[in-house]
């Protein structure tokens, strides 16, 4: 399912990427070829159209992953995407209320604050609760890679798009290193009511910051098996988008990238639908949505 971008061209073509440069006699011979299908783009050198800092290992898509308490499927795609290879800038949120974690029965779940309880605090909260149990339905394995990756849950709504986010790289948080400006270019839910909202919230936020964003849903049911295969077919998803928008910047260089202007973004979002829909070939039982919003 996609929606219309009205800035698209039916008519526009997009030019293949020129072929890169050979490297000069100097050039170290050890660097380490990028995986996941996009050693081609990501070993091309720069056109003059770019500027010194353009190098295509240098700049990469920025990602945010949501679910609904930031804790088991955005965290596991979280994780793939700061870890991988080559790894993205990501930040993650969820979009309920309140954080709830099963309990000793479903009426009497774990609930918690957003953005004021870490994942370490709930750790040995329900360590010390029972630890046999929560170590058994892998609450506890689960809390261990969350404050191993970042501080605690985010909630989307409260997200100001462009509010700096310093303090997440002084915390340690996995893949804070490139989201310091606080704008991401794609957005990657893990369940239709969690896109829904977040499209909503974008909606309510009121585009504050003219700058286009692709909404993904990834339809993921929510234990942990499931959303170690989601977390993978993410990666797979992130890997082909950049891919295309690092061969589109080679190309036409940088200029209006920002604001969705320009030959580079116009091309690449005329992609977007087509990039998707081979992506879900691969993986048909993981159902996909897409629309373009604005922060």
């Amino acid at each position: 399912m996609a929606s219309y971008d009205p800035r698209v061209n039916t008519n526009s073509t997009t030019q293949n990427p020129p072929p890169p440069p050979p490297p000069p006699e100097s050039a170290p011979s050890d660097m380490t070829a990028p995986t996941d299908g996009a050693a081609d783009v990501v070993a091309a050198t720069t056109t003059p159209n770019n500027t010194n800092d353009e190098q295509t290992d240098s700049w990469k898509l920025k990602f945010c992953t949501v679910c609904a308490s930031n804790n088991n499927r955005s965290m596991e795609a979280h994780l793939r995407l700061a870890t991988a290879p080559s790894a993205f800038p990501v930040i993650s949120f969820g979009t309920g209320s309140l954080v709830r974690l099963p309990g000793p029965s479903i009426t009497q779940p774990n609930v918690y604050s957003f953005n004021t309880t870490s994942y370490n605090q709930m750790y040995e909260e329900l360590e010390e609760k029972d630890a046999r149990l929560y170590r058994h339905n892998g609450i506890l394995n689960m809390l261990d890679r969350n404050r191993n990756l970042k501080w605690g849950p985010e909630r989307f709504q409260d997200w100001i798009p462009g509010q700096p986010r310093l303090e997440h790289i002084s915390k340690g948080d996995k893949g804070a290193q490139g989201t310091e400006g606080g704008v991401v270019d794609v957005i990657i839910t893990c369940e239709e009511r969690c896109w829904d909202a977040v499209v909503d919230d974008l909606m309510n936020k009121g585009n504050q910051l003219n700058r286009p964003v692709h909404v993904f849903n990834v339809d993921i049911k929510d234990n942990h098996e499931e959303a170690l295969v989601g977390g993978r077919a993410i990666l797979d998803l992130a890997n082909r988008l950049n891919e295309s928008a690092m061969a589109q910047r080679n190309t036409h260089g940088s200029a209006g990238w920002e604001n969705g202007s320009g030959a580079a973004r116009l091309s690449f979002d005329e992609s977007v639908p087509e990039i998707l829909a081979e992506w879900q070939e691969k993986h048909p039982n993981l159902p996909a949505l897409w629309t373009l919003a604005w922060l």
